[in-house]
């Protein structure tokens, strides 16, 4: 898959695909962080756009009104959101299930307000203008440079997310994303690792945002909906929970799929609602996630091995 996407301006360099392509890396940043909160650790965000955003406008404002270079309001735009995310994440640590999906939802619609109606942000006008990124004379403005650029981030990224899953860190999300009081029981600090999953998740935002504002070179509250939720949450489901090579896949479905559709006219939206339908049908767990069944009893061995675990070294590494 690396390779393909690096050969196909070369192979292919049509504009219209290059925007595509280039829509695929940003809803893989959006979903590779959304997963992190909701695959990783089972926390439910119906908001995750706020941090969209608020990495798009602090890029937008520092570029724009100071004249700050796109690599460093990157980094300022991770930053934020960061905050961001743990502003929503310390308030929202005993809530559980729909209770945490309307905070969530409402923090989302709470940030997209207030971008509405404040004067510096541009209010419903948005913000304009926006430099594109530069190294030294070099500048990116073509779609194929933003191609690269994206792709990059992308990787970053992804191979950040990856490492996170596969260590400690990644070990306790899961045990708090199957059974909070179990985690709790072996050791894990639900607190600590909680408010990581929302800082990590929302950088991710961050820097999605950061790169879309550079690439579409104006922005404003309407990119940033209820909506706009809905749709990362759906390439986390899609691809599969847990999974960062299934959230790609979801990626590609969703803004792909929809363009692929594009001859069929009227009958387009229908056929691609109807797919998502069947698939959800058939594959609850998405694409390439793993169905996961509980025993329906447990042994007497079962539970050895469970006492085994509460009393391995490993369990003092969560406290």
């Amino acid at each position: 898959m690396v390779v393909c996407s690096v050969l196909i301006p070369i192979v292919y360099p049509d504009p219209y695909i290059m925007d595509v392509m280039t829509g695929i890396f940003i809803y893989g940043m959006l979903g590779i962080g959304l997963n992190i909160v909701v695959g990783y650790c089972g926390l439910l965000d119906l908001g995750y756009s706020a941090f969209y955003a608020s990495g798009a406008y602090v890029t937008a404002l520092l570029m724009v009104n100071f004249h700050v270079s796109f690599w460093i309001s990157l980094i300022a735009a991770g930053i934020v959101s960061g905050i961001l995310g743990l502003i929503i994440g310390a308030p929202t640590l005993r809530l559980r299930s729909d209770y945490l999906a309307i905070v969530t939802l409402g923090f989302g619609e709470i940030i997209r307000i207030t971008a509405t109606n404040l004067s510096w942000t541009g209010g419903p006008n948005g913000i304009y203008a926006i430099p594109k990124p530069s190294i030294g004379a070099f500048q990116f403005t073509t779609k194929t440079d933003l191609y690269y650029l994206g792709f990059v981030l992308l990787i970053l990224i992804l191979i950040v997310a990856s490492k996170l899953g596969k260590s400690r860190v990644g070990r306790a999300w899961m045990f708090i994303r199957e059974d909070e009081s179990a985690a709790q029981a072996i050791g894990v600090n639900l607190v600590r690792y909680k408010l990581l999953a929302y800082l990590l998740g929302a950088i991710c935002g961050g820097i999605a945002g950061s790169f879309y504002a550079v690439k579409m070179s104006v922005i404003n509250p309407e990119s940033f909906t209820f909506m706009q939720s809905v749709n990362i949450l759906m390439v986390v489901i899609l691809g599969g929970r847990g999974r960062n090579t299934g959230v790609l896949l979801g990626a590609v479905i969703l803004i792909a799929l929809p363009e692929f559709l594009r001859s069929f006219d009227e009958w387009r939206l229908v056929i691609y609602a109807a797919a998502l339908l069947v698939l959800m049908i058939f594959r609850p767990q998405g694409l390439m996630g793993v169905k996961y069944n509980k025993p329906k009893k447990k042994g007497k061995e079962e539970e050895e091995g469970l006492l085994d675990l509460v009393n391995t070294q490993e369990r003092k590494d969560f406290v």
